[in-house]
């Protein structure tokens, strides 16, 4: 695994965020209370930072001093995102990828992988969303029968992998 930062952050308990891309509008304000609270909590959250939604969870949670990792469905860049440079120096940001910096742009394959990576890398996983039918959906169900906890907002979006297995929350703390 490639990496840029602090790489012992990858020995702290910590949690998987995941959200798909189209996301209903009942759930994003959700997501922005969730980020503040693991912001608040300290928490170490570990997500692709990818879609609109994982971007603007991003943006919360640099605004604190948690540790954050970064999962990256390419390879690393010679040089990083300007967001990036003051909580690297910090030590509390971690870039990772398990492709080769040949591989410059995302896949819907090699999101697929990074995802995998952060599942098993995570002591937890939280979904904020999952489009019915959808590729974070699938990869769901995977995880769950593989006997990871998953997570998921209480809301009547999710009822169907509520009802397959995540366990609800209803407060940002969990």
């Amino acid at each position: 695994m490639k990496h840029v930062g602090n790489y012992q952050l990858v020995e702290l308990p910590k949690t998987a965020f995941l959200c798909s891309r189209h996301v209903p509008a009942s759930i994003v304000l959700r997501c922005y209370d969730w980020a503040i609270g693991q912001r608040n909590e300290t928490r170490c959250v570990i997500s692709g930072f990818h879609s609109q939604i994982e971007k603007d969870v991003l943006h919360y949670l640099l605004k604190g001093k948690q540790p954050i990792i970064a999962a990256l469905a390419r390879g690393l860049r010679k040089s990083v995102e300007p967001e990036f440079e003051a909580p690297l120096k910090e030590g509390r940001l971690l870039i990772i990828t398990p492709f080769p910096q040949s591989v410059t742009r995302a896949s819907q394959e090699s999101a697929n992988r990074r995802n995998d990576l952060m599942a098993e890398l995570a002591d937890g996983i939280f979904v904020a969303y999952a489009q019915p039918g959808g590729n974070v959906q699938q990869l769901v169900m995977k995880w769950i029968k593989k006997g990871k906890k998953v997570s998921m907002f209480d809301v009547e979006e999710n009822a169907e992998l509520l009802g397959m297995g995540c366990a609800a929350i209803n407060s940002s703390k969990q």
